[in-house]
């Protein structure tokens, strides 16, 4: 149903996303049948194809060209992807949008190469762009996704973080790039420089928010919503905003020292559940990525009107609105 509401949205850009669809399925064809059937597996499993439409979107604002609009937003897609399915393998994650993940589907090793080759053929994508600033920003991007991986492998498990730590990792997880999915959009039209500024700053904004909400609905959702166990950050050992807010709770604390040790059992998971819904922390959490969206929605006032601006004006309501 999200989907559905979703792409909704994207109506008037439906002829273009649909092109940028068959060329990521053409991207990710291989000699190898093994890396070609691995990745095509996460492929048709979907996604809200957000950084692509933000590509669109911003490049909207310039001379567009769906030919350079579509070689960038096919590239950022195929990172998203390349993370998830390196992800997968960190987290020893079974089920991704309600399908096997790559390496439940065959194993570590094919999930590893599958996700490396992706990773390749997101810079084929964007080799042919001759916008040497394009380059760089989606090289910084890369590092920073890289430096996010890291870090939040170094903080698994660490009940000492403070919401500082967790806005400077789920910054460097997902807002950076539809941030750059939206400067790249629009470098690549050749939008002025404010206006490539504001819809940086729009994508920034929005990616904080996308993300806050994600980690909500990872614990106020069904496991049949989210296509995979609800509560599974933790269970991974990721503190995400909720659980931020009620990790130093006396009553809460045995159900985080039984996620983190493997030693939940399904009516512990259903009670854990429970408390943080019921313990205010969903509402703090919402708080925070509501007035994110008020700064993505600012950053937008000031640019030209058109169906492009509806459409981002409108994204932004969907992901403050979102259910699963």
């Amino acid at each position: 149903m999200e989907k559905i509401k979703l792409m909704s949205l994207y109506t008037d850009f439906r002829k273009d996303m649909s092109y940028i669809e068959k060329e990521l399925e053409r991207s990710v064809q291989s000699s190898s049948p093994i890396v070609r059937q691995a990745s095509l597996h996460l492929l048709k499993a979907g996604g809200k194809r957000i950084r692509p439409i933000f590509v669109i979107m911003a490049a909207q604002f310039g001379t567009y060209s769906l030919e350079n609009a579509a070689k960038i937003a096919v590239s950022l897609e195929l990172i998203h992807m390349a993370s998830l399915v390196h992800d997968d393998v960190i987290d020893d994650s079974d089920m991704r949008r309600g399908l096997e993940t790559v390496k439940a589907k065959w194993n570590n090793r094919v999930a590893m190469y599958a996700g490396d080759f992706i990773f390749s053929r997101a810079l084929t994508s964007i080799g042919n762009i001759e916008k040497a600033p394009v380059h760089q920003i989606l090289a910084e991007t890369m590092l920073e996704i890289c430096k996010g991986e890291i870090i939040q492998i170094d903080f698994q498990q660490q009940t000492d973080q403070d919401l500082r730590d967790y806005l400077k990792r789920i910054k460097r997880k997902t807002a950076l790039l539809l941030s750059s999915s939206c400067e790249l959009g629009a470098l690549s039209a050749d939008a002025d420089a404010q206006t490539v500024r504001k819809l940086k700053r729009y994508g920034y904004f929005t990616g904080m928010a996308f993300q806050i909400v994600d980690d909500i609905l990872d614990i106020t959702s069904t496991d049949a919503e989210l296509g995979k166990p609800a509560g599974s950050d933790l269970l991974n050992g990721h503190i995400t905003l909720p659980v931020l807010y009620i990790k130093d709770d006396e009553q809460f604390k045995p159900y985080m020292k039984r996620a983190f040790t493997g030693m939940m059992e399904e009516s512990d998971r259903q009670a854990m559940l429970r408390y943080i819904r019921q313990s205010g922390a969903i509402e703090k959490a919402q708080h925070v990525s509501d007035l994110y969206l008020i700064k993505a929605l600012k950053e937008l006032e000031s640019l030209p009107n058109g169906k492009s601006k509806k459409a981002l004006t409108q994204i932004a309501d969907f992901i403050g609105q979102r259910k699963y």
